[in-house]
């Protein structure tokens, strides 16, 4: 069952652009990146052994370990710089003679949350080059002889880690761990589009339209119609009749609703709820009647602030209202003719069906507390 608010005001109504934004904002965290990147944490790199200058005069190997990345929110379209450490060990040989060197490198990236058809995030990281990647040697007093091999080095290790980095996310491992699959994630199931490599881009308007047309369904509306089946309706007592002579009371409840997709109107719906009512008409003696009432009612799936989708259900006029009302003997017959109970019925019934859908928690889904329920 998804999160329901508590109650609430009128809605702020946003479009499906606004929502389809603010659901990626939301769902891309600090905290998914690192573990969208995950797969770099801890990942050995060996490089080398490579030859510098003629061939036999100098060589070197380097080894070394991504550490844990540092995260920054960068840019308003849900764009992250990510700064890799990676530490490593360089081993060179020149002549014969062997030298050690520790070295500092730090690669960085750039991850764009993208929305992707029918209804993925993908947290899309663009191939880095050299100039990603610095490089710094630590070393303390060095011979002249060896300085001439610092910046070949250099060039060498930026153009490798670029390239390893670049293998390593592109392996399907670290590829499947940076897509997700909202509407299996939703659904508690396993993706079909997991493995895909290539993608289908949508702008946040697409996405935010495909998350209603595919999250909220005909089914996951029925969830909230349902709640209205056996609700009481509780009417009077009021004074009806000439001078006001009846006193009317009414009592009855919903029965189960029938719901219809509405043809050519996308994320509408047609509902008819039926109610039955026991009706007592006190004027010297108790009279009985039974009212079969159906309320057509049109329920519309929207998005709203800050992060809410709300079946949206304008309240009916007394008129759309159909009712049977049948009395029980010829005296209560006459006496509902007189006294106009079948017109003060109908509307006594659609102004507390107004106040009953003025408060709209019961059709709202909290999606920011959803997004933040899944781990």
């Amino acid at each position: 069952m998804l999160p329901i608010v508590e109650k609430t005001g009128d809605p702020v109504w946003i479009d499906f652009a606004e929502f389809g934004e603010r659901f990626v904002t939301h769902a891309v965290t600090a905290e998914r990146i690192e573990a969208a990147v995950c797969a770099m944490t801890d990942h050995g790199i060996t490089i080398g052994p490579f030859s510098l200058g003629p061939v036999g005069l100098a060589g070197f190997m380097a080894e070394g370990k991504v550490g844990k990345p540092v995260i920054l929110r960068n840019g308003p379209h849900i764009t992250f710089e990510v700064t890799v450490p990676l530490t490593m060990s360089v081993k060179v040989l020149l002549g014969g003679r062997k030298l050690r060197l520790e070295a500092v490198a730090e690669i960085d990236l750039t991850l764009h949350a993208r929305t992707a058809d029918p209804l993925l995030i993908v947290i899309d990281v663009p191939p880095i080059g050299s100039r990603d990647v610095s490089f710094v040697l630590r070393a303390q007093a060095i011979e002249s002889a060896w300085e001439w091999l610092l910046d070949p080095i250099a060039g060498v290790v930026q153009r490798e880690v670029a390239n390893r980095v670049n293998a390593i996310l592109a392996e399907p491992q670290a590829r499947r761990s940076r897509v997700f699959d909202v509407e299996a994630i939703i659904n508690g199931v396993r993706s079909e589009h997991i493995d895909q490599a290539e993608f289908d881009w949508i702008g946040y308007d697409e996405f935010g339209y495909q998350f209603f047309s595919r999250i909220v369904t005909r089914d996951r509306v029925f969830e909230f119609v349902e709640q209205m089946v056996g609700r009481p309706i509780e009417v009077g007592p009021l004074r009806a009749g000439p001078r006001d002579s009846a006193t009317v009371t009414v009592r009855g409840n919903a029965r189960v609703p029938q719901l219809a997709d509405r043809p050519d109107v996308p994320l509408s719906f047609d509902l008819t709820l039926p109610v039955s009512l026991d009706i007592t008409v006190d004027v010297l003696k108790t009279n009985h009647y039974r009212a079969e009432v159906e309320i057509p009612l049109v329920l519309t799936a929207r998005a709203a602030d800050p992060l809410l989708i709300v079946i949206d259900v304008p309240p009916p006029a007394a008129d759309d209202l159909r009712l049977e009302f049948k009395a029980r003997g010829m005296r209560a017959a006459t006496l509902a003719v007189l006294a106009g109970i079948r017109k003060q019925v109908v509307v006594r019934v659609a102004e507390v069906l107004r106040e009953v859908l003025s408060d709209s928690s019961g059709r709202t889904i909290d999606v920011a507390a959803r997004i933040d329920g899944i781990a």
